[in-house]
């Protein structure tokens, strides 16, 4: 069964094998990374660790039984209850409620961990897959996100209130 759990700097390789497995699929909805992500993936890793360490961001991997990273699931600029979450799933298990689970599950967690009240998750208009996720996660539309925030795409922003979890 997979696990999500908070990101260490032993998930490292993982990581890497992860987003190199997928960058073609993963580019098919949302911009590419580009060659200097890769290239510079440990000085780029070390830094998220850094902000994770500060409190600005959290992140999180599903992890699968054999320690392979199936998602990531990250909170970035949490401050005053609130955080963007934004999430990426391996193509293997894309489809089949990972990334819903997944969600709800940092919706149940993130009160009591995080200190968040509010999540919002933005996503454009031609990824069906995400706006589903959100959906079923209990996120709803709140209004329009504009092109930059979408690496040049226009979508929805998405919210979701935590406080009714408790």
């Amino acid at each position: 069964m997979p696990e999500l759990k908070r990101l260490h700097a032993d998930h490292a390789s993982a990581v890497l094998a992860f987003e190199v497995a997928n960058r073609t699929y993963f580019a098919t909805s949302i911009p590419d990374r580009g060659d200097d992500f890769f290239d510079r993936f440990a000085e780029r890793y070390k830094a998220a660790l850094a902000e994770q360490e500060d409190g600005v961001c959290a992140f999180y991997v599903l992890v699968a039984e054999d320690g392979s990273v199936l998602g990531r699931f990250n909170l970035y600029d949490v401050e005053d209850g609130t955080a963007r979450l934004g999430y990426r799933v391996a193509e293997q298990v894309a489809g089949r409620g990972v990334a819903t689970a997944a969600v709800r599950e940092l919706c149940r967690t993130a009160p009591a961990t995080h200190g968040l009240r509010t999540l919002r998750a933005a996503t454009s208009h031609d990824n069906a897959a995400s706006r589903k996720v959100l959906t079923k996660a209990g996120f709803v539309p709140v209004g329009p996100a504009a092109p930059a925030d979408l690496g040049g795409k226009s979508g929805t922003w998405y919210q979701r209130d935590l406080q009714q979890l408790r």
